[in-house]
């Protein structure tokens, strides 16, 4: 395998080149998701739109859940592979697939036996009930499948390679998107057909990435003596991705309350609601995958002890994603027909989802902000921040903004929309204090030294 060292050569260079693979399996990844929408409203009425927006918000929720506890593993991969020290890396790569394989039993295990719990927790309505709860067993079926896809992705990653795990995702799409018409459109198999392509499609994709990882030189070994769990990298792992996974899944816990409110409204609200959590996470990407390799760079170059090259990184990605997010909030004030249009024919859902989205938008344009500094901040080993500010933010701001905007204003989905991009601005003034402040404790630092 070609080994990226992100130690060396142009930070401007390697955050591109990692981020672009990065950004386009996310693209790809949202892009079969939103298909799974598309196709469903193509052959079926509002019911069973709802129940695939319903499901695959909560199975959204669970993957950045695995993705982020992934990312401790990812992260403590890198700062290995920038120190040179290929023992920690292996050992790290063992314990994380034990680790992991354990987690996802379990995790299956409960989220069956859960399932109408689950449904009846998110007020499902009555009309859409029977098809979420398909979708979900199906889908919880699938929980192995979409750990090990993001274990394997995130080993890519933490070695510097982000190019490959984009053709894993370009394999569970072609096959999700062509199940999609298939089983939805060729034997109506609704809220069914959607899971089944979707977990197919992860099937399909793991086998093709343990083949990809046969043979590749990461550039380090890792033994048998390695596949077990090491009671220290695991603390390490759990270290950095405890606190990401519990940030990113209060997050998705925030969008499920705001769903839960917007499902008590009626089937309209409902599908408004779904519809444009779908796009948001679609203009998401970029700082996602910004996120995402400013991390890694980061991580490796910590490892090595180049901070300034990590600083570097930080003030690129804010420089190229909130010029991303100023677009996305400035087109969606004039044309959010456009997106919300390719999902829906209802003109009442079409009308309630525009005037979610014009508020919803400007959440592109704070979120870079965090988004970026909690890349930061997890290379650095310092993911517990990120867990902070969107705890505050989410308590102060995005539950009871969601919910005082469905009571006072039940007319119009507008003032709920705003409840994210506010909390998304606290979130960002806290990561931007947080940064100030450690910074100038390690300049204070090497005044004394």
């Amino acid at each position: 395998m070609e080994r990226n060292d992100l130690t060396q050569g142009s930070v401007g260079k390697n955050l591109i080149r990692f981020a672009l693979p990065y950004l386009l399996a996310c693209f790809m990844q949202t892009f079969y998701g939103m298909a799974d929408l598309f196709v469903v409203g193509l052959y079926n009425g509002s019911e069973t739109t709802t129940a695939v927006s319903i499901g695959s918000q909560v199975m959204h929720m669970l993957t950045v859940i695995i993705v982020g506890l992934v990312m401790g593993a990812t992260v403590r991969i890198g700062r290995y592979v920038g120190a040179k020290d290929e023992r920690g890396a292996g050992k790290t790569v063992g314990c994380a697939i034990v680790l992991f394989s354990a987690f996802a039993a379990v995790l299956t295990v409960i989220l069956l036996l859960g399932v109408n719990i689950i449904t009846n927790v998110m007020l499902t309505p009555q009309e859409a009930v029977s098809e979420t709860r398909l979708y979900l067993l199906i889908c919880f079926a699938g929980i192995p499948f979409i750990t090990a896809y993001n274990v394997v992705s995130g080993i890519f990653r933490g070695a510097g390679d982000s190019r490959r795990p984009m053709y894993f995702v370009a394999v569970a799409c072609v096959v999700n998107i062509a199940l999609d018409f298939v089983l939805i459109g060729g034997y109506g198999l609704g809220a069914a057909g959607a899971a089944l392509g979707t977990v197919l499609g992860q099937a399909v994709s793991v086998v093709f990435s343990l083949v990809m990882m046969r043979g590749r030189d990461f550039g380090f070994q890792v033994t048998r003596q390695d596949i077990r769990v090491d009671r220290e990298t695991a603390a390490q792992i759990c270290k950095v991705g405890l606190p990401i996974a519990c940030q990113d899944g209060l997050i998705q816990v925030a969008f499920i309350v705001i769903t839960v409110i917007a499902n008590s409204r009626g089937l309209v609200v409902s599908a408004a609601v779904g519809i444009v959590e779908k796009i948001i996470s679609f203009l998401f990407l970029v700082p996602s995958a910004f996120l995402s390799a400013i991390s890694a760079i980061t991580a490796q170059n910590m490892g090595a002890n180049k901070p300034e090259r990590a600083r570097a990184s930080l003030g690129l990605g804010l420089l190229i994603t909130v010029c991303w997010g100023a677009f996305c909030a400035l087109y969606n004030q004039f044309l959010p027909q456009t997106l919300v249009g390719l999902f829906t024919r209802d003109a009442l859902v079409l009308a309630a989802g525009c005037a979610y989205l014009r508020a919803y938008a400007f959440d592109t344009l704070f979120a870079a902000v965090h988004f970026c500094f909690s890349g930061y901040f997890c290379g650095d080993q310092k993911a517990g921040i990120s867990f902070v500010h969107n705890i505050i933010a989410i308590v102060m701001i995005r539950i009871p903004g969601a919910y005082l905007a469905g009571v006072y204003f039940p007319d119009s989905l507008y003032p709920m929309g705003w409840a994210a991009p506010l909390g998304s601005l606290l979130s960002a003034l806290i990561c931007i204090a947080f940064y100030f402040y450690y910074r100038r404790r390690a300049l204070r630092e090497e005044i004394m030294i």
